[in-house]
């Protein structure tokens, strides 16, 4: 009798392991099923459970950093944006009435361009999804165009990353890095790119300077653009490369909140508009005195816009990234206690069968 038993359970066992799916084999046929199921001890699921509920702390903590940072920096996307709009209207206000005095203006000067200077602006941090990646694509493009057709390019990188990405390549065409204060863009820190592309330019090194950076659209949404910065074109507005205005007439401004102890965002749309000069608005000083003072204070504004963008762009991308990174620990960690739920159930079974089996036997 103990001999039929204990050969019933080992049989059954047989049959148990025999019926149990090869999850790699499911995978392999089913690529939109879920991950294969984790076979190991309960000790070791165990531990796995308690790292992944760690990680899950270290993204949700970095999550509320960048929703904390991220609002402050979309704060001071949004504000600058009529300052600098403002700004190219009246400069081309300004422009007109220089050109009718023959008033020569060396950053409006368009010459036959024969090297492009771009200026390509990166995060200083990872953990921010395909950011930093969408930049450097954008780069990697815009200079093979730039070889196309035949022209020579110089590579002025700005950010950690970007120093990095292009200096572990070798890029011929990197010609100098800037790293910035780490935190939030200030006027000091565009006044040094504003520097080097303006003596750059002006000293006829280069004909045409181009900045890359990452446009901020909403939380949700951001593309790598292209913006002209020298020469200064007549009508003074804010273009990429093929001469579609970047600057946006409407934005989404989100608030963050919580509900039920968790994190949430709030969507509103604003609009920004701006208004020109007056057609019968006169100057007294003398309309050049007024544009060598202007046209440094337009590129830097127009410097620190694209850094100010490229920031609330990373922090929003790193947002969602922590974001998704804490949901696939919750479904992670959900997948590791049911697997150590049955491991263990089904150790006591086993057990249980066992004492049977032998209750039996001393019958």
């Amino acid at each position: 009798m103990y001999a039929s038993s204990k050969s019933s359970f080992l049989n059954t066992h047989h049959l148990f392991l025999q019926f149990q799916p090869d999850p790699i084999h499911i995978l392999a046929h089913a690529p939109h099923s879920k991950a294969p199921s984790i076979r190991c001890g309960l000790r070791e699921i165990k531990k796995r459970i308690d790292t992944v509920k760690n990680t899950q702390k270290i993204t949700e903590a970095m999550k509320l950093v960048a929703a904390a940072k991220v609002r402050r920096a979309q704060e001071a996307v949004i504000n600058g944006r009529p300052f600098s709009e403002t700004l190219a209207q009246v400069l081309y206000d300004i422009n007109e009435q220089a050109q009718l005095e023959d008033v020569d203006v060396p950053l409006t000067n368009v010459r036959p361009v024969k090297k492009v200077a771009l200026v390509v602006v990166s995060g200083d941090r990872g953990l921010c999804g395909g950011f930093n990646n969408g930049v450097f694509r954008k780069a990697e493009t815009r200079i093979a165009e730039l070889k196309n057709f035949g022209l020579e390019c110089s590579l002025i990188s700005v950010g950690k990353k970007g120093n990095l990405y292009f200096g572990r390549r070798d890029c011929e065409v990197l010609d100098r890095c800037i790293v910035g204060s780490g935190g939030f863009p200030n006027v000091k820190d565009a006044q040094v790119i504003a520097d080097e592309v303006f003596s750059l330019f002006v000293s006829e090194e280069v004909d045409k300077v181009e900045i890359l950076y990452t446009k901020f659209v909403s939380l949700i949404k951001s593309s790598p653009v292209i913006q002209t910065l020298l020469p200064i074109s007549a009508k003074g507005d804010v273009c990429d490369a093929n001469g579609i205005c970047v600057d946006a007439s409407e934005d989404e401004f989100f608030r963050l909140t919580t509900k039920e102890g968790k994190l949430t965002v709030e969507r509103d749309r604003l609009g920004v508009s701006g208004t020109g000069l007056l057609p019968n608005m006169q100057f007294e000083q003398d309309p050049v005195q007024i544009l060598d003072a202007m046209m440094p204070l337009y590129l830097n504004s127009q410097i620190l816009k694209a850094l100010q963008e490229s920031l609330a762009s990373e922090l929003a991308a790193r947002m969602n990234a922590m974001s998704n990174a804490t949901e696939n620990a919750i479904e992670l960690k959900k997948e590791l206690s049911n697997k150590y739920n049955r491991e263990r159930q089904a150790k006591i079974t086993n057990e249980i069968l066992e004492i049977v089996a032998g209750a039996e036997a001393m019958l």
